[in-house]
């Protein structure tokens, strides 16, 4: 059994929702990630996707594709995030999601990043422009080495997509919250209860909503329908403010604990 299932099956038999946080590893420095994903976890953060900074974040908005600019500035590599994920897993057993692209993970090569991740403790990958109709070598190679396989379903997904993404998905089923890219929004998308729906009728993994939530209210929300809830570009835009300030790990901590109403 992965982290992820042991989480998930966890918080169901306690009654609760995950908050599955991702950060932009290498933001504002690789030196960093470690300390902001402890901060993260002291403030309720019950998984982490640790982002790869790419050069051409499709699915990014704003925020996060600044954060990745400053991560790659500061030098932040594929082999750097595993190397960030081997420190984090010295001191903590938090399940770890891999959030990349397919270009970078081409270049490192797929059955080099499987068995490399699986080394350092990374419990899933998520490549977010991999098609799940062309993905089943990665789904082969990811899952022979015990990664899990979290592909996104989205509200423009058709049928077809959302039977494969049911078949082939491990650990959760991450389902995007409306179209375009990731960023903060005032209020939660009317797409998401018949996406939650069509999903559950295809899988009995859990499922967790993203894009758009940054604050209370949406988690609360979400937590009614789904198992997990996904916070991305809020964090991002914290770290972004206070990058240059002592106060960064206080504030992350503060501002997971108000998204949980700790």
């Amino acid at each position: 059994m992965s982290r992820i299932t042991g989480l998930f099956e966890r918080l169901k038999t306690e009654g609760k929702t995950a908050l599955v946080a991702y950060i932009t590893a290498g933001d504002p420095t690789p030196d960093h990630t470690d300390r902001l994903v402890a901060a993260l976890e002291r403030g309720g953060a019950d998984l982490i996707e640790l982002g790869v900074p790419f050069s051409d974040p499709i699915a990014d908005g704003p925020v996060i594709q600044r954060a990745g600019d400053r991560a790659l500035r500061a030098g932040t590599t594929l082999k750097r995030v595993l190397e960030i994920a081997a420190q984090i897993r010295k001191r903590s057993e938090v399940p770890i999601l891999l959030f990349t692209y397919l270009n970078p993970v081409l270049r490192y090569g797929l059955e080099k990043l499987a068995i490399d991740a699986a080394a350092v403790g990374i419990d899933g990958c998520l490549l977010t422009d991999a098609s799940v109709e062309e993905a089943e070598t990665y789904i082969k190679v990811m899952q022979e080495h015990g990664l899990d396989t979290v592909f996104l379903a989205a509200p423009t997904s058709s049928p077809r997509r959302l039977d494969l993404l049911a078949k082939y998905s491990r650990g959760f089923v991450y389902l995007v919250s409306r179209t375009g890219v990731t960023g903060e929004q005032a209020s939660m998308s009317n797409l998401v209860a018949p996406l939650v729906k069509a999903v559950r009728e295809r899988t009995s993994l859990p499922l967790a909503v993203g894009f758009g939530v940054s604050k209370h209210e949406h988690f609360e929300e979400l937590a009614k329908q789904v198992e997990g809830v996904v916070v991305g570009s809020a964090f991002m835009r914290l770290i972004e403010e206070f990058r240059d300030d002592p106060r960064l790990e206080t504030e992350l901590e503060q501002f997971t604990r108000s998204l949980k109403g700790l």
